[in-house]
């Protein structure tokens, strides 16, 4: 059981799970909640700390996201970020304004490093900003820790209350070591331990599990990923053959993969499986459809309606496990953050579930950290490791209507991306590649003869988190390597070309 913990109070920012994120990789437990969680709820959790997350919203503004005033009355050291160092000084007496120049992007910050929030730091330090407002005047207590040229207040501190605000954000790569602001503000203010690993998280889950569930009946949504296929053991260490694993074959699946999933779950653990080959009900429901956010809502709800049918047929079912992880919670629109595409898991499911409850036992878990579970739950590494991909499968790899056609195309350029990329020994430094049939025709020529075909796109991403990326420099032998095979070996494709954007601006998937 976790002994520690970090509260983050969401206020609505984009990198809000990042920061998350971060205070784990310090070995330290952290949970998301609602910023508007009441004190008794936080006096129940009893944190270290307490961590105020940015936000898109000005702290004077009606109706602006506001905690409980009595959270700076309980002696819990708090840090607030961005929004939450505003809200902090608008709470406690200081003034915020609007800045006459914004401050975006990595900037020179000018800091106090006799604070314990800045120990180790030298007096300059690039640290990414991100904001409109600023904090004018520091509330009754606190006295300036960083500045930069345009924003005199980029830091304070209460020393004698532990209370600390940052206009930067640290969480993220940009910042230059600003990780070393988070470890500073857990264990020389917080004073915490940093004792939590993802054993702890793994068997305290099982418990968890064993008694929510009980002797009650599971079903599990298996594709074969790393997230669901975690999601399965974690539930069958938990409630044994009271789970039920289904696996839909929707005909979105990569080639062969079908297959392969059967063999792993079937033969090397010891689960319930059915399967159930869907794909011409899939491609019935997705006919004409070209709307990427369409195509997710039809697959999602078209998965829940499979599982209600399977349900009645094994007998009573009353969860629903599914192996949604942080990323997905995000994406698809966390607490007042911006909705960027729905999840099949989160953003997907209909107004009526035939289903008691769902349970997502990797809800608050990143990419890298549910790879971890897996390792500790005795996973295969080969399964651990394997490709991410996406619930909604092909479908959103396929730019425009999907038929089988465009299926099978797609599926043939994909595994000789793949093939390659493995044969090269790439596919541990690429976190996420793959092929996009785009709904483009362009004009080639084979032969002696004209062409007038697809245009398969590449891409492949290196990524720790997911939320962000950078496109892959994959050598240009093997990109040629690449076009030469799918143009010669995939017909209807005379074109290949590499997609070098990162994201940011771009999602890693096309749609």
């Amino acid at each position: 059981m976790k002994n520690e913990l970090i509260l983050i109070l969401d206020f609505g920012g984009q990198y809000n799970q990042l920061i998350a994120r971060r205070v784990r990789e310090c070995n330290v437990y952290s949970e998301v909640v609602p910023y508007n969680i009441s004190i008794e709820k936080i006096k129940e959790k009893n944190p270290k700390g307490i961590i105020f997350t940015g936000g898109p919203a000005g702290c004077y503004e009606d109706n602006s996201p506001r905690c409980s005033k009595e959270i700076f009355e309980l002696g819990i050291p708090i840090l607030g970020i961005c929004y939450g160092m505003q809200l902090m000084t608008d709470m406690l007496g200081g003034k915020v304004a609007q800045a006459d120049k914004r401050e975006y992007g990595t900037t020179d910050v000018q800091i106090n490093n006799t604070s314990p929030l800045f120990q180790g730091f030298d007096s300059t330090n690039c640290f990414l900003m991100s904001h409109t407002d600023y904090v004018q005047t520091v509330p009754e207590g606190f006295k300036n820790i960083a500045s930069t040229a345009s924003c005199p207040n980029a830091a304070m501190e209460n020393y004698t209350k532990k209370f600390y605000g940052i206009q930067f954000h640290p969480e993220v790569n940009n910042s230059v070591n600003g990780i070393q602001v988070i470890k500073n503000f857990l264990f020389s203010i917080c004073r915490c331990k940093g004792d939590w690993v993802i054993s702890s998280f793994t068997q305290e889950t099982i418990q968890k599990l064993k008694n929510k569930i009980g002797n009650r009946k599971a079903l599990c949504a298996l594709s074969g990923g790393v997230d669901s296929s975690v999601a399965a053991v974690l539930l069958s260490k938990a409630i044994g053959k009271n789970l039920t694993c289904i696996f839909v074959d929707h005909g979105l699946l990569r080639k062969n993969e079908g297959d392969e999933v059967e063999n792993i779950f079937r033969n090397q653990f010891d689960i319930n499986l059915i399967r159930v080959n869907a794909k011409n009900r899939f491609l019935q429901k997705l006919t004409g459809i070209t709307d990427p956010e369409k195509k997710r809502k039809i697959i999602g709800e078209e998965f829940i309606r499979v599982f209600e049918e399977e349900a009645k047929k094994i007998g009573a079912i009353d969860f629903l496990v599914q192996g949604t992880i942080y990323p997905d919670v995000i994406e698809s629109g966390l607490g007042k953050s911006s909705v960027i595409k729905s999840h099949h898991n989160v953003g997907g499911l209909p107004d009526y579930v035939d289903f008691k409850e769902i349970v997502e036992p990797l809800r608050d878990l990143f990419k890298d950290e549910v790879r971890k579970t897996g390792l500790e739950l005795g996973i295969p590494e080969n399964l651990v490791y394997r490709q991410p991909f996406p619930g909604p499968g092909l479908a959103i790899r396929i730019i425009g209507d999907i038929t089988e056609d465009k299926l099978t195309i797609l599926k043939d350029a994909d595994s000789i991306f793949r093939e390659e990329i493995a044969k090269a020994g790439l596919h541990k430094n690429i976190n996420q590649y793959f092929a996009v049939l785009t709904n483009l025709k362009s004009v080639g020529v084979m032969g002696d003869g004209r062409t007038y075909d697809y245009t398969i796109a590449l891409r492949a991403v290196e990524t720790t988190d997911f939320m962000t990326g950078v496109w892959s420099k994959i050598p240009y032998e093997i990109l040629e390597k690449v076009s030469s095979r799918i143009v010669n070996e995939v017909k209807h494709v005379n074109r290949v070309v590499y997609d070098i954007t990162s994201k940011p601006p771009a999602t890693i998937e096309w749609e």
